[in-house]
Formats: structure tokens, sequence, C-alpha cells
């Protein structure tokens, strides 16, 4: 299936009035994630143009740097999803925990950071950026554009980037399982 880029969501949509922001309910974590998650998928465009505009200025103002942590925060990444999808132990840590599993990555890649060089642009071009965005996705209510899109990046008929980091993370696996008994439900 070819990857599509999801598109930009205008701006009033994507941040409006506080009307629209509300508190996760952090005693229901599994709410909490699908909102994350759903989030996530529907301004994934947008969270790409705010974290290219971070990115772009700390990389001007220190790109040597920028460019080996945005290298070791990548392959930290990747080298723990191959661990999670060959150990069934972190597996099923990586699929029941995510947020820990991301700090777990962060960490690594912090203290790796440290020891080759500069840790504030680290902190600023890397952690802000995604610090920023799990923020917008945690506080943003959803709306019916939303879990439309989401469902259909579910079942498959469209594929995006941020879906196959979602994907990686085990995220998605959840919403498909949830909409195939519903399916199955319907035909009985």
């Amino acid at each position: 299936m070819e990857v599509q880029v999801a598109p930009l969501r205008a701006w009033d949509d994507f941040f409006p009035g506080s009307d629209r922001f509300a508190r996760p309910d952090f005693k229901d974590i599994s709410k909490w994630n699908n909102r994350v998650v759903s989030n996530l998928l529907y301004y994934q465009t947008n969270y790409l143009m705010v974290a290219a505009a971070v990115v772009s200025i700390v990389g001007f103002l220190s790109p040597l740097n920028m460019l080996i942590g945005g290298t070791v925060v990548v392959l930290v990444f990747m080298g723990f999803v191959w661990v999670s999808h060959n150990k069934d132990i972190l597996r099923r840590l990586k699929k029941q925990y995510p947020t820990t599993f991301v700090v777990v990555i962060m960490l690594s890649s912090y203290f790796l950071i440290s020891y080759l060089g500069d840790v504030m642009v680290f902190m600023f071009g890397i952690t802000l950026p995604l610090l920023l965005m799990f923020i917008h996705a945690s506080l943003r209510l959803r709306n019916i554009k939303n879990k439309l899109e989401n469902k259909m990046e579910g079942i498959g008929l469209k594929k995006t980037p941020m879906g196959i980091i979602l994907d990686a993370l085990e995220q998605q696996e959840d919403s498909i399982n949830k909409l195939a008994d519903y399916i199955s439900k319907v035909k009985e």
C-alpha cells in the first residue's frame, strides 16, 4: 500500500479556542491513549510543520550537533523497535506502556548525546517538538472528522507516516481489533 501524506489541517481546527481543549482523564489511561493516538494521526502534518520549525531554528544555531542528535535518536528508536519485535517481554511492555517505551528511548538518546556532545541541542531540537506534540495531542478533544480519518487509517484504507510510526510502537492494533469485532457482530 502506498504511503499518503495527511493533509495540513486549518489553523483554527488545529489550535481553536479553549472550548476544544480539555484535561485528559488520568484515571482512564486507555481513553487518554486513544485520544493521543487519534490526534497524532489526524494532525500529523501540522505536528510535522511545528517540529520542522523548531528543528530548523535549532539546526540553524547548531547544525552539526542537531545532525548528530537526530541521527542518534533515529538509530536508538530503530534499535529499540527491532529488539522489541524479537523479545516477547519487551513487546508486551511496549504495547502496555507506550509512553514508558518512548521515555526509555529518549533517555537512552539523551545519555548517548551527552556522551557525544551538546545536550541543549537535544533538549530544544528533539525533545521540545515531541513534548509540544504530546501536550497538544493529550489536551485536544477529538471531532467527527478526526474519528473518521482514524478509522480509515486503522482498517488499512490508507497509510500515513505517523501510522507507520504508531504501528512500530504497536499502538493501532487495538483499534483494528475493536473494529473487526464490531464488523463481525454486525454480520451476526
